[in-house]
């Protein structure tokens, strides 16, 4: 067996467990809150288009925008709590619609029937008109379950474990096989998860049916059988786990993996056991860390100078990790444990060979041609408080702008499909892509010095701290592309790139 295969194989139980879970108890959270609301909107005119309105707005919503307000709104807590409650919201639409509908198909003339042989309103609805809308109610919850064991893959997002890992890990570090294991995997689960609830409609549109007596049995048993595996699997999913130590965060892409790794390495050399929730944005990641469900993770003085604190001045690399230090570790109650010794900033990057065709050296040589040329980011960049410093400072502007994931941003300007990037300083494919870092002689972007942040709990644990300390200023520009290029170009494993800042900070 490939050995990549086997590595990813073996995270398949536990990647498996949480995917499950999240899926499970949203579709059944949603099951209980939407159909006792589709009811009451069958039955009453003035709650049936507010209702249907909400729930249908909620799913315009982009699912990883309702994952980050979820998370706000809950203090910064993170893992499956956040997930859940977003997937309980993306799963009512279908199955409040499919409740209403199937509720107000029921002919009139059987509802007067049931009226005239002295039903009560509430025994028509319980003995008549739900018993005959259920097909429809079910296809609707077979849509929601295939939404939702989708977007469970997000969950990855807000700290959840889920067929989300294997995605995210194998786009940022361009690994096929992780890739392509999570999606046949989540692939798998919503064709099981679909057929094992229209096993149930079948059940329901043919109880009655003497003729399919023998099949309805077995179909019956065959159900009864996997709801039990399932429920008894999620039951032990759910049993208390041995607590660890410390919790590792970190954001999507390779160099966070690589650092929460060495993280993780030095943490359990010193005695510690330590979980890593990886994959994570920005704020989300930040606001755990300041509420303590993050221990400690990588993260740069310009994010928080501009993200976090609001600011478009760079009054320099200095001053900035001073700022930036002042204000974690006073308002925000948390800990710098100290710079690495690298930066990761962003740097407008061109290809050599265009560069030198349109004589581009430096950001200033674009103010003539910006407005002929395709610039790319990455996902946030031109929403970034860097990007209008930048465009206002120069006075230019793209011919376009488009945004990819990072590994696909690079992928482009390798193809020339775009003529500059904004890249990343410490990325190994700056050299291996043989591209030309511009010059920014007006000082406008800004300095993006990488340092441990942890939370105020974890730093008060004397050893936790001490461990850490070891790392700062231990790793170079140079080493940290290096440790890039192992795993964005080299295609090694992340624990390859880990090994080699080992042995470079020994």
């Amino acid at each position: 067996m490939n050995e990549s295969l086997r590595e990813q194989l073996l995270l398949l139980p536990e990647y498996f467990q949480g995917h499950l879970i999240l899926t499970l108890a949203a579709l059944s959270l949603g099951i209980v809150i939407s159909i006792p609301l589709g009811i009451w909107a069958a039955q009453s005119v003035v709650v049936k288009r507010p209702l249907l309105t909400i729930v249908s707005i909620i799913q315009t919503f982009p699912s990883v925008a309702i994952l980050a307000l979820v998370v706000a709104l809950l203090g910064g807590q993170i893992g499956i709590v956040p997930a859940i409650i977003a997937l309980v919201l993306y799963s009512m639409l279908p199955i409040v619609r499919n409740t209403v509908s199937g509720l107000e198909t029921v002919a009139d003339e059987v509802v007067e029937a049931a009226q005239g042989i002295g039903m009560s309103s509430y025994q028509i609805l319980t003995r008549v008109r739900i018993p005959l809308a259920l097909p429809v109610i079910i296809a609707g919850i077979r849509t929601a379950a295939v939404w939702t064991v989708g977007l469970a893959t997000l969950s990855t997002l807000v700290g959840a474990t889920s067929f989300g890992n294997y995605i995210f890990t194998g786009l940022q570090t361009r690994n096929l096989v992780s890739v392509t294991v999570g999606s046949i995997a989540a692939a798998l689960m919503a064709v099981v998860l679909d057929s094992l609830i229209g096993g149930i409609q079948w059940l329901v549109e043919n109880k009655n049916q003497a003729s399919s007596e023998k099949k309805y049995k077995q179909v019956k048993y065959a159900i009864i059988g996997a709801l039990i595996l399932s429920i008894s699997f999620s039951a032990y999913s759910l049993l208390p786990e041995p607590e660890t130590d410390f919790t590792i965060g970190g954001k999507g892409f390779t160099e966070q993996y690589i650092i929460a790794g060495l993280l993780s390495a030095e943490l359990e050399a010193a005695g510690f056991s330590v979980e890593q929730r990886l994959g994570m944005g920005t704020e989300v990641v930040y606001t755990a860390t300041a509420n303590n469900t993050v221990d400690v993770y990588l993260e740069y003085t310009g994010t928080v100078w501009a993200n976090i604190m609001n600011n478009s001045n760079n009054p320099g690399r200095d001053a900035v990790l001073a700022g930036v230090t002042e204000f974690i570790e006073g308002p925000e109650g948390m800990v710098n444990i100290g710079a690495l010794g690298f930066q990761n900033r962003y740097a407008l990057a061109m290809r050599k060979d265009r560069a030198q065709e349109l004589g581009v050296t430096s950001i200033e040589d674009l103010i003539p041609i910006a407005r002929d040329l395709i610039a790319a980011g990455d996902l946030e960049f031109f929403g970034r408080p860097e990007w209008i410093t930048l465009r206002d400072t120069y006075n230019i502007d793209f011919a376009q702008k488009l945004t990819f994931d990072p590994t696909l941003m690079y992928t482009a300007i390798n193809e020339e499909q775009v003529d500059l990037i904004a890249g990343y300083t410490s990325d190994g494919r700056i050299a291996a892509f043989d591209l030309l870092l511009l010059e920014d002689p007006r000082n406008a972007l800004l300095p993006y010095d990488s340092f441990l942040l942890a939370s105020s709990t974890a730093a008060e644990n004397a050893l936790f701290t001490e461990t850490l300390e070891s790392l700062v200023n231990a790793i170079s520009d140079d080493e940290m592309r290096a440790a890039n290029r192992i795993v964005d170009v080299d295609g090694g494993a992340v624990s390859d790139a880990v090994a080699y800042l080992q042995s470079v900070i020994r």
